[in-house]
């Protein structure tokens, strides 16, 4: 497809200034119960990277591989649990938020030991 210039800067400016979701996900394994809790400033793209590096069994979480190789794909779920809340504050820290929910999330999933696959 061959656009003018001044359309292709403009998608281009469009592009740079779209602001993507922060928030927190959850992978859960319906087989134990066992959850996995992350964040990302790009929970949507985090999400996708999560679910793909573990059809390679590559995730950096190896309990989670071990789980998703016992258990198989189709006992895992995938999904975001919440998102960071926007502001027009000129002072407002997404990163910090963001950090702020996921540790909220964590307490409440206790996604630590034998209930989740991180480590304390």
């Amino acid at each position: 497809m061959n656009l003018p210039p001044e359309t292709r800067r403009s998608l281009t400016r469009k592009y740079k200034d779209t602001v993507l979701a922060a928030g927190v996900f959850v992978i859960t394994n319906t087989s134990n119960g066992r959850v996995f809790v992350a964040g990302s400033l790009d929970v949507e793209g985090a999400l996708n990277r999560a679910r793909f590096e573990l059809g390679l069994r590559s995730h950096r979480n190896k309990a989670l591989v071990r789980d998703w190789i016992d258990h198989g794909a189709a006992h895992f779920r995938f999904e975001v649990i919440d998102r960071v809340k926007q502001s027009d504050d000129p002072a407002f820290d997404r990163a910090a938020e963001l950090e702020k929910l996921l540790a909220l999330w964590r307490e409440e999933l206790q996604c630590v030991g034998e209930r989740g696959y991180d480590t304390p």
